[in-house]
């Protein structure tokens, strides 16, 4: 089963997708402005295109384990999401994800790079 990845942001999301076994996390793409019309639907076309059994989104919270402002705007995100997909939504803690995606580096943009990282982990977490 494929699995997405979606590291939110207001500006720019990052998608990373895994292989059909579920070990390998590649970066996709970035969808600008999800929050808009236009870039909800732009998501939702490339879920419906990638057809995932599953979507993991991230969920900021700090360094001692509160959220935030932006946890909460994620937590919206999902609730839309929720009601336009049938996947299953799962949150999973992001953080670092985007400085782990720096230091590996790579050609793909850096929201996807961080989406594949929050996928690594994320895939790593079920196997244990």
């Amino acid at each position: 089963m494929r699995i997405v990845a979606l590291d939110y942001g207001v500006a720019r999301t990052g998608v990373a997708i895994s292989d059909e076994t579920g070990t390998l996390a590649r970066p996709l793409s970035v969808v600008e402005r999800v929050d808009t019309a236009l870039g909800f639907t732009t998501l939702l076309e490339l879920l419906a295109r990638e057809a995932p059994g599953e979507i993991v989104v991230g969920l900021p919270v700090s360094l001692d384990g509160r959220e935030h402002e932006q946890a909460r705007r994620v937590r919206e995100f999902v609730g839309r999401l929720t009601a336009a997909v049938s996947q299953p939504i799962s949150l999973y803690d992001e953080r670092f994800t985007s400085k782990l995606a720096d230091q590996r580096g790579g050609s793909a943009g850096r929201d996807a790079r961080a989406a594949a990282t929050l996928l690594e982990d994320y895939l790593r977490s079920r196997d244990g």
